[in-house]
């Protein structure tokens, strides 16, 4: 009879104390890939100089260094750089819309139209949505105001095929704005014309506070004028209509995509899009 062999393999050969433990692979980082590190947990949003961006369900995000530390699927991972020659990947534009795999040729634009209110509307929104507007082709323009809605409306000249969209700042009950939208939409033009709008003061309130480093943006008081008084609250200067441009421009900058702004206005946004493109075949 044989003998019987206790043990498979030589058990001191060399690393017999980590046998049991589980091994490191290497994983090509991936846009939106849920990883853990130490205590943080959070999707990828980016990377560069050697660091991973994680932001977790808050919205916070903090940075890693590439290589081992990392857990996918509870499993121990080393983040590495994506591979060069790698089979293309889908590609999202900042509002989370699939990207073509080659760049759009232009596309002329329709005769519908988006208004916003506000130079500031205007340059958060073509971050956000530009590459998702020229693919359709749909212009955004900025209002100075929407005192003169009614007539601004009335001269554009809405129709069937010529559509027009207006994202308005402040759209709550009793507010001036509401008045305003109210003579819209009662004067015939409900099919032809949508006016949406968030509930902020001011487009500002629509970037996420954590973007800034706060958890709430500041409470200005009704006298002070808003975008000085919410730069001084953040510790910025704001002495000047040109503190105002630089302060709004470090905060744009800190918008990457429709993750850093608030639902609401991702919500109403991509309304306006579908609504003034209804009338016009789908681009292939």
């Amino acid at each position: 009879m044989a003998p019987v062999e206790r043990y498979g393999s030589d058990v001191l050969k060399p690393g017999w104390q980590k046998a049991h433990l589980k091994q490191t692979r290497d994983v090509p980082v991936e846009m939106d890939a849920v990883v853990e590190f130490d205590d943080f947990c959070g999707a990828v949003v980016g990377w560069e100089n050697g660091l991973v961006v994680l932001e977790d369900r808050r919205g916070k995000r903090r940075s890693f260094p590439f290589g081992p530390g990392f857990l996918l699927e509870g499993q121990p991972v080393a983040l590495r750089p994506p591979l060069r020659n790698a089979p293309g990947k889908p590609r999202y534009t900042a509002s989370g819309s699939r990207a073509d795999a080659a760049p759009a040729t232009a596309r002329v634009a329709l005769p519908s139209r988006i208004y916003v209110e506000g130079r500031h509307d205007a340059e958060l929104i073509e971050k956000v949505w530009g590459d998702d507007l020229r693919h359709v082709g749909v212009v955004v323009e900025f209002l100075g105001g929407i005192d003169d809605l009614p007539a601004i409306v009335a001269e554009f000249a809405p129709e069937p095929g010529r559509r027009l969209g207006v994202l308005v700042d402040h759209l709550v009950p009793g507010s001036k704005e509401s008045r305003i939208v109210k003579q819209v939409n009662t004067a015939g033009y409900r099919d032809v014309v949508l006016v949406e709008g968030h509930e902020f003061i001011d487009i500002w309130h629509a970037v996420k506070p954590a973007r800034v480093g706060r958890k709430a943006w500041p409470s200005v008081p009704r006298d002070v004028d808003f975008k000085k008084g919410t730069l001084e609250a953040l510790g910025l200067p704001h002495a000047d209509q040109r503190d105002i441009a630089r302060g709004w421009q470090a905060i744009l900058a800190r918008v990457e995509s429709w993750r850093d702004l608030e639902p609401q206005l991702n919500t109403k946004v991509e309304r306006l899009i579908d609504f003034v493109t209804q009338d016009h075949m789908p681009l292939e």
